[in-house]
């Protein structure tokens, strides 16, 4: 299987990667592991629903 860093998965998915590790700390991302202290996020792991906001996103991130 093919893994990501967690700043990859940041780029991939618009966030910062202090809230990708959030999500893999909690469990969020299924595959994800943590070897000698680095998060392995597996390539084709769908971005998780942002809980902060009622339609899963954050405003900020969004184009007009």
């Amino acid at each position: 299987m093919d893994y990501m860093t967690l700043k990859e998965a940041a780029e991939k998915w618009g966030v910062t990667p202090r809230r990708v590790n959030y999500y893999c700390a909690a469990g969020r991302i299924p595959g994800a592991v943590k070897m000698a202290g680095v998060w392995l996020i597996p390539k084709t792991a769908e971005k998780p629903i942002d809980g902060r906001t009622k339609q899963g996103r954050c405003r900020k991130h969004e184009t007009i």
